[in-house]
């Protein structure tokens, strides 16, 4: 197949995109793909073919990709900058080399990519040969606030929380509402960028301050205390559950991303009725947002009343060689390349 890896684009994820993108493509090749890696927002800068089979030989079967995860979020005005500041987040010849390729493979994390934009632009061009879940799935699960007000309707267990706007009044909101200890978070960021642990009021106007970076309303949860978990749903099915166990602090941006920050367990080790606990709320979620091919849940097992709180759903998992889903593959003998290859043939069946 013709793959086209849409990576990068104008995230706060940008670099964790990147890295994946890299794999990804790698993974492909090696499959016996023939693979266009481009940069979301960058385009692509070439001449754009006129006819079909010139379309055919931009895309290669030779990949030798890499990008390393610096330990800091990107500078976003910086790329914006390298492209004379464009307004559109779409760059040049994307759209025209996704109706050509086979699959489009959405190696992209946060805004743009994973909040359901990108999905609905390309449905609008007639593209649905991208891979992950549609577009209405993909608003529903990025946005924190629709998520979890469809995962209480449905039952589904969930931390304490409340909204709010970023303003003078929000300190006075959380102390009356879901007071201390709390975690503060943007609507619609992941790779915990933007979030922060709140122990007390004073350390309120830093958060604050931190998650306004992304937005101007915040989420605000009652802080559980306990293990963290995330299950994988690929193909309709559950996948092994991964524990994610800090060396040091909690799961932030730099202890993701640098290897040898976190120690991760693949199968966790809890009892076989706590995995099937997980797993039959990890399903629920799915069905619940409405997502489709594959995905990963986020968990807190609460250390004093040993019950499972969802943190959230991720319809573009993380793929770098530190990402949790193919370790969680990999449990169950399916290697990276084989799991790459699975989301793009699932992708690829929906070509009209």
């Amino acid at each position: 197949m013709n793959i086209l890896v849409l990576t990068g684009g104008l995230s706060p994820e940008r670099e964790v995109s990147l890295s994946s993108g890299a794999l990804i493509s790698n993974a492909l090749v090696d499959r016996g793909h023939r693979v266009l890696l481009l940069d979301l927002y960058k385009g692509y800068n070439g001449p754009l073919p006129r006819d079909e089979a010139d379309y055919d030989l931009l895309f290669t079967n030779n990949a030798n990709h890499e990008y390393r995860i610096t330990e800091v979020e990107p500078d976003l005005d910086a790329v914006r900058a390298s492209c004379d500041n464009r307004g559109s987040q779409i760059g040049r010849g994307i759209i025209e080399l996704a109706r050509f390729a086979d699959v489009v493979f959405l190696a992209l994390h946060g805004a743009l990519g994973e909040n359901g934009q990108l999905q609905a632009t390309l449905d609008a061009f007639g593209i649905n040969h991208y891979t992950g879940s549609g577009y209405e799935g993909s608003l529903l699960a990025m946005n924190k606030a629709l998520a979890k007000r469809l995962m209480d309707a449905d039952g589904i267990p969930t931390a304490e929380w409340i909204s709010c706007p970023v303003d003078s009044n929000a300190g006075i909101m959380i102390e009356e509402t879901v007071g201390f200890p709390c975690v503060i978070k943007p609507y619609s960021c992941g790779s915990s960028c933007g979030v922060s642990i709140v122990e007390d009021p004073s350390g309120l106007p830093a958060a604050l301050e931190y998650a306004g970076k992304y937005g101007r309303e915040v989420l605000v949860e009652r802080k559980i205390t306990g293990r963290e978990f995330s299950l994988g749903i690929l193909d309709g099915k559950a996948l092994p559950p991964i524990e994610i166990i800090p060396i040091s602090g909690w799961y932030d941006y730099k202890n993701k991303y640098q290897g040898g920050a976190t120690r991760e367990v693949t199968p966790a080790e809890i009892l076989p009725e706590k995995t099937a606990e997980m797993s039959r709320i990890a399903l629920r979620v799915f069905g619940c947002l409405g997502l489709s091919s594959y995905a990963r849940i986020d968990f807190l097992l609460e250390e004093s009343t040993g019950k499972f709180y969802v943190l959230e759903a991720n319809t573009l998992p993380g793929m770098t060689p530190t990402s949790l889903l193919p370790q969680e593959a990999a449990a169950v003998g399916i290697s990276y390349g084989e799991l790459c290859e699975a989301i793009a043939q699932a992708a690829a069946v929906k070509k009209k």
